[in-house]
């Protein structure tokens, strides 16, 4: 059995993937050094010593790493012991670092704002609150990931972040200097001014502080190729509304509301921002449409129409067809599992609420995006 080589080593090593970037940590030049020592015997093996430059000293996923670097060397043939030294990344190496994520550009620019971005990107509004529209976010986000497409959420309800906790999300972010690398659960990236702040307390902003903060979570933050980008805003038309038609000219509006007359009302009033910002509403979304007896009757817990009279109205003040996306029936699995970090999609898919928010998603992500906002690559020719 002879012992490997630090090319054969290597090469395993290029299939190491970080759990955070989602990228070869070979191609991220996080390996620092490969030995190969042969063993006293044959049969013994060879030893192989691994090092790694983490990103930071403190990175939350470095015992992930090490565990994979060991797995894969190990595969190979003719090697016995695996030693892993971790180190950490110098500035010049993180400068480096952030310029090849960041596509060849040194300062952060808001990559779903560019005109040849194919990201993308819902705004998920209501006009109150209590009305599911987080919740209907972290399930959407789950859904669109189990149909293999890449996804972020951006937490961008300030005083009421709620996603987190609805995703299950286990650790903070990890900065790489100015940049941001965000957790991902469940597949699904994800970005909260929860993160930041420690438990219990309340964030105190104005609306100067809240465009930063939501500049930040679209530009500092790594988000990689995303094929779909859900904004979960607060409720209402204030700050953040506006902030995002801004940063995100070519997002899209989901309105959420509930079938009460009074909710679907102020639904509206979410809803023809949209006549002022521009943006385009893709479609309502009415939750708590119903609580299934156990004889398959439905008791309208809240009353009916709510969210059809929120699309027709919105299509009636915007001149454009507006699509009654999904009604949600009452479902308490759907918020056990929000409770409990797996949101109802991944956790129970087959229950009337989960199927519904699937089949909402497998319409949103099979959308194309229109071209208003892109390059189309056309120069114009002389005659």
């Amino acid at each position: 059995m002879s012992a490997p080589t630090v090319e054969s080593v290597t090469a395993a090593l290029a299939g190491v993937i970080d759990p955070e970037i989602k990228r070869p940590i070979t191609d991220l030049k996080m390996v620092r050094s490969v030995d190969v020592e042969p063993g006293p015997t044959a049969e013994a093996g060879a030893s192989v010593t691994v090092g790694i430059d983490l990103t930071t000293a403190g990175c939350p996923l470095k015992d992930t790493i090490t565990k994979d670097v060991t797995a894969a060397v190990q595969a190979l043939e003719g090697v016995g012991e695996v030693r892993v030294e971790l180190g950490a990344m110098s500035a010049e190496q993180r400068d480096e670092l952030k310029t090849m994520l960041r596509g060849g550009a040194a300062e952060p620019v808001i990559p779903f704002a560019q005109p040849d971005s194919l990201t993308r990107v819902y705004a998920i509004a209501s006009g109150k609150g209590g009305v599911g529209k987080s919740s209907i976010t972290a399930n959407l986000a789950v859904a669109m990931a189990e149909q293999g497409l890449k996804v972020g959420v951006v937490d961008a309800d300030v005083y009421g972040f709620s996603i987190p906790r609805m995703l299950g999300v286990q650790h903070t972010p990890t900065k790489v200097d100015d940049m941001i690398i965000p957790p991902v659960a469940h597949g699904v990236k994800v970005i909260s001014i929860g993160m930041f702040v420690p438990p219990g307390q309340p964030v105190v902003w104005r609306g100067p502080m809240l465009h930063r903060a939501l500049q930040q979570f679209l530009a500092d933050v790594f988000w990689g190729d995303l094929d779909v980008l859900l904004l979960d805003l607060p409720p209402g038309t204030g700050d953040i509304a506006i902030s995002v038609a801004q940063l995100l000219p070519s997002s899209e509006l989901v309105v959420v509301t509930t079938p009460q007359v009074a909710a679907a009302e102020v639904a509206e009033r979410a809803g023809s921002i949209a006549l002022q910002t521009r943006q385009h509403i893709v479609g309502v979304i009415e939750n708590m449409s119903w609580l299934e007896q156990p004889d398959g009757s439905r008791v309208e817990v809240f009353g009916s129409g709510g969210g059809q009279a929120v699309a027709d109205n919105l299509g009636k003040a915007t001149g454009a067809p507006v699509p009654l996306l999904g009604q949600i029936p009452l479902d308490t699995e759907l918020r056990a599992a929000a409770d409990g970090g797996t949101p109802v999609t991944l956790a129970t898919p087959d229950s009337p609420g989960a199927r519904v928010l699937h089949e909402v998603a497998r319409g949103l992500a099979t959308r194309s995006r229109g071209l208003a906002g892109r390059s189309l690559g056309l120069s114009p020719v002389g005659r």
